[in-house]
């Protein structure tokens, strides 16, 4: 569903993604990844939980949760402004445009918009849809095993690193590292492709 058909729920998971405006790379140079990472931390950690996310060359993949009542202090000092978690992303997506244009020298749209989502509506979907980020890479053919690719949560949830993903959530939704692992592992196997896009 399109943004004007599924508004971004508080309280809800979604997946969230996009791709390049006619399928033209939004990472360019490798540095191009850890720049989306660092400016979406920026704009929307404040209002979005990551569980999940993949980055590909032309597209990209989040798993996120809606925060209630997302709230910052004013500028001034008085008060706080409530959050958006569209308008954020909004936010997000045009910074990390506006710089892409600016260090390759191009002009126009960077990305599709507007961008989708999906509400994810049971458990079930969620624990497949942290595997599907995960795996994106290797559907995709951009690496034999999904482990190799360098710019998914996959890394940060095994490091148990939270300074994007909420990777401690994570694992403890699989029941550990262990178990988590042993979820990608019996996935992979198998092959299974989830019809999500």
């Amino acid at each position: 569903m399109t943004m004007d058909t599924q508004p971004l729920l508080e309280g809800e998971y979604f997946h969230i993604y996009n791709r390049g405006v006619n399928s033209e790379d939004i990472f360019i140079e490798p540095r191009n990844y850890d720049y989306f990472l660092q400016q979406y931390n920026l704009y929307c950690s404040k209002v979005l939980e990551t569980l999940a996310y993949a980055l590909l060359k032309n597209h990209f993949h989040l798993l996120v949760y809606i925060k209630p009542n997302a709230e910052v202090p004013r500028y001034d000092g008085h008060g706080t402004i409530r959050l958006n978690a569209s308008r954020q992303l909004g936010h997000f997506f045009n910074s990390y445009a506006q710089s892409v244009n600016k260090a390759f020298k191009r002009t126009g749209p960077l990305f599709e918009s507007p961008f989708e989502r999906k509400l994810i509506s049971d458990d079930s979907y969620l624990t497949s849809m942290i595997y599907y980020c995960h795996y994106n890479p290797q559907l995709h053919e951009f690496v034999d095993d999904f482990k190799d690719w360098p710019f998914t949560s996959y890394h940060s949830v095994i490091a148990n690193d939270n300074s994007i993903v909420a990777s401690q959530k994570v694992l403890e939704w699989f029941g550990g590292k262990t178990a988590f692992e042993k979820t990608h592992e019996r996935r992979h196997q198998r092959a299974e492709r989830f019809l999500i896009e």
